[in-house]
């Protein structure tokens, strides 16, 4: 029998890490993905779970405590993330956490792109405007939103004033990250 070694959803050893001027892409292969959603018999009203200590947000909405996090996804829905966590259950965790939800596992599905500015906000502005029909300057922290980029289904979650984060399908993996590669390069070209 062969050896087996992991790879990424771009194909190599270890994550990729770019930087394009002011932005800082990279590969984040260690963010574990399960989602949650009330069950049809849930009694409305009843509240929410409060999943690994973390308050569900509304439409739009992400939050995040130390190494998780979550964001909207529909009625009654929500992707958690667990930093750090890709190669465990994660799953499991949140089904312990929240024992009267359906959750899936979510993580080899997709591929996360963190991208960081040294130079504030206007980068990752400026980024947005390129990629995504949303209004990138009240896109502000603690948003989240599923878009398309070049066709192609995206969540764009906005992290904190210097960081964004792109989730995208894992098939899609290399075609994303050539459009954020490219629309980053445009942006330092322009700047």
């Amino acid at each position: 029998m062969s050896d087996l070694k992991p790879m990424t959803a771009l194909g190599g050893a270890d994550p990729v890490r770019l930087t394009l001027g002011a932005l800082t892409l990279t590969e984040n292969a260690e963010l574990a993905l399960a989602s949650l959603a009330l069950r049809r018999d849930t009694i409305v009203g009843s509240g929410r779970p409060i999943p690994l200590g973390l308050t569900l947000p509304d439409p739009g909405g992400w939050v995040g405590l130390e190494g998780v996090a979550a964001f909207w996804t529909g009625p009654g829905q929500w992707m958690i993330e667990a930093e750090e966590a890709a190669g465990g259950d994660f799953a499991a965790l949140v089904k312990t956490a929240a024992p009267d939800c359906s959750v899936t596992e979510q993580t080899d599905a997709w591929v996360a792109f963190e991208i960081t500015s040294s130079q504030g906000e206007g980068p990752l502005v400026g980024l947005l405007e390129k990629l995504a029909n949303l209004d990138a300057a009240l896109f502000r922290p603690g948003h989240a939103t599923r878009t398309a980029i070049e066709h192609m289904s995206c969540y764009i979650i906005r992290r904190a004033e210097d960081r964004l984060a792109i989730l995208g399908m894992r098939t899609l993996a290399n075609s994303l990250w050539h459009t954020l590669t490219q629309a980053a390069s445009r942006l330092q070209l322009a700047a």
